[in-house]
């Protein structure tokens, strides 16, 4: 739904800008609505969308889904990778772009997609969306067909003063058709051109370009006798001319042998868990889903996940033995590993094991994450606060990680690192009122000739009340 008017360290920063090329002169929606104030625009949808949507905290699902939009964006036509994902934790299919880098994600998408390449061909057609500004350009083309149409609509009220009531209703109804018309021609035009895009993105991606017919052909399948279809269908109507149409372009690339990701699976498995009714049923779930894939890894996985959140965390470390003897250089196994110990209360082991890939992948964010669990878990809570405030500044939209700061700062007695975490992160939903409240807060805690940290207070002070007059203005 693209919102109108009307492997490691790569995401190292999922607000990082990735660009070698100038911007491109004569671009008619800059002039309407610039980047500027397409930023502005998606980080106050970011905050609402925060406030309001039930987001997932699970950082191993976080990370995936990251690596993967920042490998899609790679190999898309933005021309500024500066993007910020939220993953949404609800089980319908749905997925979103909206002006300024903001990408979201229902963790529901990994049910419906079967494979990498048909969730990758979901997000492909969003970051197309974003690539060729399509918010900028509905504005431009509805302040375009602005004097055309108020023109048509004097007409309209000229026949209707002079030829009747009938005649100028019908001349003001055929007007306004005319001009839903367009905007309707405009809007199918778009996803036309999103998957067209989409497809060039997932073969440049070495994914499978047939996912995008693929994944449309199974939506349009599994909705077809369903009184309300998913929010994607809505906004994306699928038809027959559509899949037919990424059919067709798929004939143009060179045929390749196309396998499905190893990770995807594990990950696909992870979101089934989560939303399964129960943990106990989930553990069923994937004994039978063992039986029925003659023993394939990522059911041994699912199965792991599903015993330790049901309380049987040492069952699900022997479950996950065998396959991570296989996949000992996977950081998602490893961060599993994590927090299957970190479950079992074995926190020392868990510092041992992530404590050793954090020199090779500083700052890893999941591993980070469950690193300071762990510390946390042995009582060093200062510790973990220092690994979560390095975190904070490296991934400073990471609205989990302020939380994780202030509950382990007020765990490791810091009430000034509680209010000042606590600030940052209600300005993240929106809610600068209490973000401010916080401050003031932790300005009382401040000792007076700390020149330098209540400068810094009184800065931050004034950039919430600044944020937070320009979310009234708006």
């Amino acid at each position: 739904m693209l919102l109108t008017l009307g492997a490691g360290s790569w995401p190292a920063g999922v607000h990082a800008t990735l660009s070698t090329e100038l911007p491109e002169l004569g671009d008619a929606s800059s002039a309407v609505v610039s980047l500027e104030t397409e930023q502005r625009i998606g980080q106050q949808l970011l905050r609402q969308v925060r406030a309001q949507v039930p987001t997932v905290r699970d950082p191993i699902l976080k990370y995936y889904t990251e690596l993967n939009l920042y490998r899609l964006a790679e190999h898309s036509e933005l021309k500024r990778i500066q993007l910020f994902p939220v993953l949404i934790d609800a089980p319908e299919i749905n997925a979103f772009a909206a002006p300024g880098g903001v990408v979201g994600i229902n963790l529901g998408l990994y049910l419906a997609a079967e494979d990498v390449h048909e969730y990758s061909a979901v997000v492909a057609h969003e970051l197309a969306h974003l690539s060729q500004r399509h918010f900028a350009r509905q504005i431009e083309m509805q302040q375009r067909n602005m004097l055309p149409y108020l023109a048509a609509m004097l007409a309209s009220i000229a026949v209707a003063a002079t030829s009747g009531g009938d005649a100028g209703l019908a001349a003001i109804s055929t007007t306004q058709a005319v001009m839903q018309s367009n905007q309707l021609r405009f809007s199918r035009t778009r996803e036309q051109e999103a998957d067209r895009i989409g497809v060039n993105t997932l073969y440049a991606a070495d994914m499978d370009p047939a996912a995008m017919g693929r994944m449309f052909e199974r939506m349009q399948r599994a909705y077809r006798f369903s009184r309300r279809p998913p929010e994607f269908l809505l906004t994306h109507p699928v038809s027959e001319s559509r899949i037919s149409d990424a059919r067709n372009q798929v004939r143009g690339y060179p045929e390749r042998t196309y396998t499905d990701s190893d990770d995807y699976k594990l990950m696909r498995a992870r979101a089934m868990v989560h939303f399964a009714p129960t943990p106990t049923h989930a553990v069923q779930q994937f004994k039978d889903l063992i039986e029925r894939s003659n023993g394939a890894d990522w059911a041994y996985y699912g199965l792991a996940v599903a015993l330790v959140r049901d309380g049987q965390a040492a069952n699900g470390l022997d479950t996950l033995k065998p396959i991570y003897a296989k996949q000992e250089n996977s950081i998602l196994f490893i961060a599993t590993q994590a927090e299957m110990l970190n479950a079992a209360e074995q926190y020392q082991d868990a510092i041992n094991l992530v404590s050793h890939q954090l020199v090779i992948n500083p700052d890893n964010r999941p591993l980070s994450m469950l690193y300071a669990d762990a510390l946390t878990g042995i009582g060093r809570a200062r510790d973990a606060e220092v690994v979560l405030g390095r975190l904070s500044v490296k991934y400073p939209d990471d609205l989990d990680i302020w939380y994780e700061l202030a509950e382990t700062a007020g765990l490791a007695g810091n009430v000034l690192g509680v209010h000042m975490a606590r600030a940052e992160y209600f300005s993240r939903v929106g809610n600068f009122q209490k973000a401010i409240q916080h401050l003031e807060y932790a300005r009382g805690l401040t000792p007076a000739d700390d020149f330098r940290a209540n400068a810094k207070l009184e800065a931050r002070i004034a950039d919430f009340r600044k944020e937070m007059a320009e979310m009234r203005q708006s």
